[in-house]
């Protein structure tokens, strides 16, 4: 586990000390203070059922920004190394696939964590500056943090596998884009032709759809089969870049 605590603090600071966190930092900021505002606005203009947090996550503005967060931070993970010739050199120590593959994971899952901070903020913020008038339900709040993590952990994998295949970050960059687009469409297809499908059809695909589970956790509610879903199929992906990862170690 030394090793693993090692490879962990040189990530981090790998992150940290390049501008790439602190441009996807503000960018995150920017679009979720628009989504926030968005959000007023909805609940400003007339009575809504729906939560300032309900409005948050469901704003344009808040999807805009979630597809660039993956990309920008998995890119490099596993592409940089192998331009550049260090992950053969790294080998050459005595690490193992899974402490460099769980390493690099654990740091983005970290680095994706922080940015999500600032729109926690805004929620405290706003109920401080109005003297509690601005409703913040706790349950509703708690879930959607909660499955912003657990959404993260799958996209996040999915972005290591696909930096892993490659060594081009541009190529991993839209490799990651292009898998976690194609997820979030899941969800926007059952809410284009869902009367068109059977309630059977419809349940399955919602089972998959990020924007069903965006809707359900925000709303307060805990559905555990969600977060199996999510940490199951993280699992998944780190177990491929791992496969991928010690493929390219033992080839000649």
């Amino acid at each position: 586990m030394r090793i693993f605590w090692i490879l962990l603090k040189k990530e981090l600071h790998a992150f940290f000390v390049s501008p790439v966190a602190y441009v996807v930092l503000a960018l995150v900021m920017v679009l979720n203070g628009f989504a926030f505002r968005a959000a007023l606005s909805v609940l400003e203009s007339a009575p809504s059922e729906g939560s300032i947090v309900t409005w948050t996550f469901h704003a344009m503005w808040f999807w805009l920004s979630y597809f660039f967060i993956f990309p920008l931070l998995t890119m490099r993970l596993f592409a940089e190394e192998k331009k550049m010739g260090t992950l053969e050199t790294l080998f050459t120590a005595p690490v193992r696939a899974w402490q460099v593959v769980g390493s690099k994971y654990l740091a983005s899952v970290i680095v994706y964590c922080v940015l999500w901070l600032p729109s926690l903020f805004n929620f405290k913020f706003s109920q401080w500056i109005s003297a509690g008038q601005v409703e913040v339900p706790s349950g509703a709040m708690q879930g959607a943090f909660l499955i912003l993590v657990v959404m993260g952990m799958f996209n996040l994998a999915v972005g290591c596998f696909a930096s892993s295949l490659t060594a081009n970050q541009i190529v991993a960059a839209i490799l990651s884009f292009t898998l976690s687009l194609m997820h979030f469409l899941v969800g926007i297809f059952v809410m284009v032709v869902g009367r068109k499908l059977s309630d059977s059809i419809v349940d399955v695909v919602n089972y998959f759809a990020a924007t069903e589970h965006i809707r359900i956790f925000t709303a307060g509610l805990i559905d555990s089969r969600a977060l199996v879903y999510y940490l199951s199929m993280s699992l998944l992906f780190l177990s491929f870049t791992h496969h991928v990862v010690e493929f390219r170690r033992w080839r000649p």
